[in-house]
């Protein structure tokens, strides 16, 4: 399926004037910095291959730059704002859209299924970075995930998330197991208002209909990983002894029962190795 045709262009929204208007700042504290650079929320928008039947969640819409280019192509767009004090300006920038539901809330304290109303629906947002592993945790781990997540991250985890087996980490299989993650792009610094110490990419996760690992084992999984990963510089031996609070001899021998040398360290096992491990460790109880 293709995306829907890009819309006609949308004049730029010029953040610093808007913010003097209705006399506010960025709150550091919320991370925010505002993506006002045309280019950048048109490489978002493309990204997120957006159909006209589609509905969207964004979160953070802050004052309304990227939720411009998202009520033009989606069928609906449902957005949570956090910080109240951008609702006057933002309600006047997206004035002209009669697809678009404005919602006051946290979304880490929300149901995204519900907000939304039915089981399918994307996530395209310019979120803070403060809340990005939380976030993704969030929406990931629902029985009703969301088909795609379009998300500006930090450039430098980002990568991590993309990363393969030899820079593995708790991060990134925590969203592989879910989803395919790419980099669609990059976003430098200048193109926020005010702009971040560190440049952004945009992340896409194209979510599995499964997760990659059976629901029934899962448990396993995530306790193991978060093991492997918690004394990163010894050997899985070692530190799956440690985290499992079981012996090294019989760590040893489920690891070469799953084909997995003992001496190797979390980082170089790949998705498929975690796997077979999680099934053993569930199969042992």
């Amino acid at each position: 399926m293709t995306s829907a045709r890009f819309p006609p262009p949308i004049p730029p929204l010029d953040v610093r004037d808007l913010l003097r208007r209705y006399g506010l700042h960025a709150r550091k504290r919320l991370g925010q910095n505002f993506l006002q650079d045309t280019y950048a929320l048109e490489r978002i928008v493309e990204a997120a291959s957006i159909l006209p039947s589609d509905t969207v969640l964004e979160i953070g819409p802050g004052l309304g730059s990227l939720t411009r280019y998202l009520a033009a192509v989606a069928k609906i767009v449902i957005a949570v704002e956090l910080d109240e004090r951008l609702f006057p300006a933002l309600q006047a920038v997206v004035a002209p859209y009669d697809n678009l539901r404005l919602v006051h809330g946290d979304i880490l304290e929300s149901d995204p299924a519900e907000l939304v109303g039915e089981p399918d629906y994307l996530v395209v947002a310019n979120i803070p970075y403060y809340i990005t592993s939380a976030l993704i945790r969030h929406l990931l781990e629902k029985d009703s995930r969301p088909r795609r997540l379009l998300l500006t991250v930090q450039k430098e985890v980002a990568n991590r998330i993309c990363a393969g087996p030899g820079s593995m980490s708790l991060l990134s299989l925590s969203v592989q197991v879910y989803g395919d993650p790419s980099v669609a792009a990059h976003i430098p610094a200048r193109a926020f208002y005010p702009p971040p110490n560190v440049d952004s990419a945009i992340l896409r996760i194209d979510v599995f209909p499964k997760p990659a690992i059976p629901q029934a084992q899962l448990e396993s999984f995530f306790q193991l990983i978060r093991a492997g990963f918690s004394q990163k510089r010894k050997t899985l031996r070692n530190s799956l002894s440690a985290g499992m609070r079981r012996g090294s001899g019989e760590i040893e021998a489920i690891l070469g029962k799953a084909g997995i040398d003992p001496k190797r360290r979390a980082e170089t096992l790949d998705l498929q190795e975690w796997g077979r491990l999680s099934r053993l460790f569930h199969e042992a109880g």
